[in-house]
């Protein structure tokens, strides 16, 4: 069939992406779904700082590929052994599906499925196949879902239905910046009541750990950026108190939990920095790979500290996104006050700028508003 995405030409133009237009908003064909697949009508998708991690090269994916993983959908049809999702539900895409078998599976959200992973890092699904095409040739698929369409084929293990009651803006933030940022929480932070939890990096991931500690009974919630706009929106969505990171540092706050959503290392730092004695350092920021950060041993030694890598906040999708579901029906989780901006999809590049000067939580993409 045919649909319409926005296909990332060349990896490292120069910004801004406005006039630059590293993503190309065209006609592509979609194969129908294979076996143990999926064809989902997508109706939202968020515009995520991974999906900028590969359009400024500090994720280095192969080219042509369609981008988009933080998305939510209808589905349309169902491949042959799908008989668990009914035509017509809606789903929530998440960017690292999960086989089931693999060691990493087997480790309950704490490392990333093996074949999920390599099957995302060259570009094509689970099953191993490549569902788009343009002019004869093959686009690849980013992480497994390439939500910047119309259309998406998908790996089953890469959608966790939801009801109907949840909005498609939701649903799809919670694939990803909810999953990670509240995962990292709940998972990886586990805060207990009379905790303090603070959040470093205030972008979509942070924002969503942030509502996450807010929700949790009888947790302070401290929000760290050097944005003093991103500051203001965290104090709007509840949090206790917010600080520069300079602030943190002069002061010499520190908390039992903090969680690292920045993706820099010297944000890195300051989260270990900022960690309690016998607490816990949740990273969850993704820097450039070459990107190197000092610390001392010798305070987590004496001090008991732990530092925590958590990859989509050490979440199991099928598991934890009905629980954040389930947490915004109850008005726990004001997910959609992420939302910064709705947009249509031929404002991607101009997307990008936004969320590159560091002007945006959550920007979401509505299909079916306006199309370019």
């Amino acid at each position: 069939m045919r649909i319409r995405g926005a296909v990332l030409e060349e990896i490292g133009r120069a910004r801004p992406y406005a006039e630059s237009r590293p993503l190309t908003i065209c006609d592509l064909d979609l194969d129908p779904p294979g076996p143990g697949e999926l064809l989902v009508r997508v109706e939202a998708a968020g515009v995520c700082h991974s999906d900028l991690s590969v359009v400024d090269g500090n994720r280095v994916r192969p080219v042509p590929m369609l981008l988009g993983h933080e998305a939510a959908g209808v589905v349309e049809q169902a491949g042959a052994g799908v008989d668990d999702i009914a035509v017509g539900r809606r789903v929530v895409m998440t960017f690292l599906p999960r086989c089931g078998a693999c060691e990493g599976c087997a480790t309950d959200g704490v490392t990333p499925c093996v074949r999920g992973s390599a099957a995302n890092n060259e570009g094509r699904l689970l099953t191993g196949g490549v569902r788009l095409h343009r002019n004869g040739g093959r686009v690849l698929h980013h992480l497994g879902v390439s939500a910047f369409a119309t259309y998406a084929v998908v790996d089953r293990h890469s959608v966790v239905p939801v009801d109907d009651d949840v909005p498609p803006e939701v649903a799809a933030i919670l694939g990803c910046a909810v999953l990670t940022g509240g995962g990292a929480v709940i998972n990886a932070g586990q805060p207990a009541a009379g905790q303090t939890v603070m959040v470093v990096g205030l972008g979509g991931v942070g924002m969503a750990a942030l509502i996450t500690a807010r929700a949790l009974d009888g947790v302070t919630v401290i929000g760290v950026d050097s944005n003093p706009d991103k500051l203001a929106t965290a104090r709007d969505l509840g949090a206790h108190a917010t600080y520069s990171p300079a602030e943190v540092a002069a002061l010499g706050i520190k908390a039992p939990v903090v969680i690292e959503a920045a993706g820099n290392a010297r944000a890195f730092e300051s989260a270990v920095d900022a960690t309690a004695p016998g607490g816990r350092t949740v990273t969850v920021g993704l820097p450039a790979p070459d990107a190197r950060s000092s610390i001392s041993p010798l305070k987590l030694v004496a001090e008991g500290r732990t530092i925590i890598g958590s990859y989509l906040g050490s979440a199991v999708p099928s598991r934890d996104i009905p629980v954040f579901a389930r947490m915004w029906r109850e008005g726990r989780l004001p997910v959609g006050a992420l939302v910064s901006a709705r947009i249509g999809l031929s404002a991607v590049n101009e997307a990008m700028d936004q969320l590159a000067d560091g002007k945006a939580v959550r920007q979401v993409i509505v299909f079916g508003e306006e199309q370019a």
